[in-house]
Order: structure tokens, then sequence, then C-alpha cells
């Protein structure tokens, strides 16, 4: 059964919208940046009082800057192991991790197994700034690969993902939609789910999808490359790719939020 088109639907929820949880890399960016357009839309969705709050694989070294520069609530980092929320510049660990750098050695004896399976898995860059996951670049491994490494890393005790940058070594149950749930429950006590929309765009983003969490959920268009992957759907493809998809489905919410507005005005 295929999904609805995001730009085709009329539903009178958009106008409630109070809060989007959205992924960064393939979601916010275009092309692998941010561009002048994001700048402008999270502006306008600021303007309009509906809050952003990203939700990335990213480390949490790079987050920290985004969390700062962006107009945005906060960011989660690591697939959900940490959060720089209400204006924090520490990070907030909501991974449990009693020693991190003892931690951060059992991570890397976890990616030397890997390495010695599939020799050509490169450390990523910016692993570096992680606390609580190990990352390797995505490069050309294919799913049968991606596979056997989910199956390696849950026999060592860990759990694994993948988004269209980077592969993932984490915690057993440390997810963007378990993250998201506690930053809401604490920073966004009295949100309603119909008041949230998830958006995002690969198979590290699934968990957001899954409707028993949260029952308005969004893929831009490249999500599409992964529809057999994934157990957990969005709700709703927007029909533009990437940050332009990010976009209009902001614009959709802007627009039914200012209707609201003026129909509650009239009454």
């Amino acid at each position: 059964m295929s999904q609805p088109i995001l730009n085709t639907v009329f539903d009178n929820y958009w106008g409630n919208i109070r809060l989007i949880a959205t992924d960064m890399d393939g979601t916010l960016t275009l092309e692998e940046k941010f561009n002048s357009n994001l700048l402008d839309t999270l502006e306008k969705l600021a303007d309009a009082g509906i809050d952003v709050l990203i939700v990335t694989g990213r480390s949490a070294g790079w987050v920290q800057a985004i969390a700062t520069y962006l107009p945005v609530v906060g960011v989660i980092a690591e697939n959900g192991g940490l959060s720089y929320t209400n204006g924090t510049l520490k990070p907030q660990f909501i991974t449990k991790i009693g020693n991190v750098d003892q931690h951060r050695q059992q991570l890397s004896q976890a990616f030397k197994l890997l390495k010695d399976k599939f020799p050509q898995i490169k450390e990523s860059v910016d692993n570096c700034f992680r606390l609580t996951d190990w990352t390797f670049d995505v490069a050309d491994l294919n799913q049968t690969e991606l596979k056997e490494i989910n199956s390696i890393c849950q026999l060592e005790g860990y759990g694994f993902t993948y988004s269209t940058v980077q592969c993932h070594i984490k915690p057993q149950y440390q997810d963007k939609a378990l993250a998201l749930g506690q930053v809401i429950q604490k920073y966004f006590p009295t949100l309603k789910s119909e008041q949230i929309v998830t958006i995002g765009d690969s198979p590290n983003d699934e968990s957001l999808f899954n409707p028993k969490q949260f029952p308005i959920s969004v893929g831009v268009a490249n999500i599409l490359n992964y529809r057999d992957r994934v157990q957990h759907f969005p709700r709703y493809i927007t029909t533009k790719f990437e940050g332009e998809g990010f976009g209009e489905l902001a614009q959709l919410v802007i627009n039914h939020g200012q209707r609201y507005t003026a129909f509650k005005r009239r009454c």
C-alpha cells in the first residue's frame, strides 16, 4: 500500500502541529549542505510559533554548534545517545554511560571485529567527537553486508543502524524515538501526539515512523530508496527530495496554522 503524497493531504490536524522533530542529513540538507532556503524556513517556523527539534545520528561535537547557531529548540545527537536542549552547551546523556573512556574502548574492539571481516570499512572523520556510539562510513556496503554487520553487532551485545552517510555501532535500545520521547516528556510535557510531526529519510529514522509512538510522520521523497529495508514507513511522503521536502512540510504546517488561527479569530 502506497503512502499519501504530502501536498495532496488536507487533514485539518496540520494546523495543530507545534513541534517538528526532524532528521538532519538528507532531510534538512541539500546535496550534503545547509542552504539559505533552510535557514529562511527555520526562521519562518520560529516566527509561527512552531518549534523544531533536530534528531540526528551526527556526533556530540558537531551537534553542539548546530544547537547553538540554528534557530531550533535543541538537538538530539548520536541516534538518541545525548541531547543539547533548552540552551545548554553541556551534553545531556540520554543513554546511561558509566565510564565514557572505557565505553569507547569497548566500541573500538567491536569495530575491530567488523574491520577484520570487512577490511574496506573506514572510521568516520567525526568519530573522535563521539561519546555514545562508534561510526564508520557506509561507503559501498551492500544490503547483505549490512545485515551481516548487524548480526555481528548483536552477538557482541550492541545495536546497529545506518543512514545515507554512516554506520553506527551503538548501545542496545539506543534509538531516536526513545530519546525523542524522553526529551518531549521533560521539555514539552504539555504536547499531545497530534501536535508533533516527525520527518526523516533513511533507516536510522525508522523508529520515528512507528505509528504507536508518533502517529504523524513524514518521509522526504528519498526515503523511497529504503522502502524494502524498514519495518516502519512514514505515513506521508513529500513530493520533493532532501531539504526541499522538509521545506514542503514546513510550508504546509505554517499555512494550515495560519488558517487555524484565522478561524479561531472569526469564532
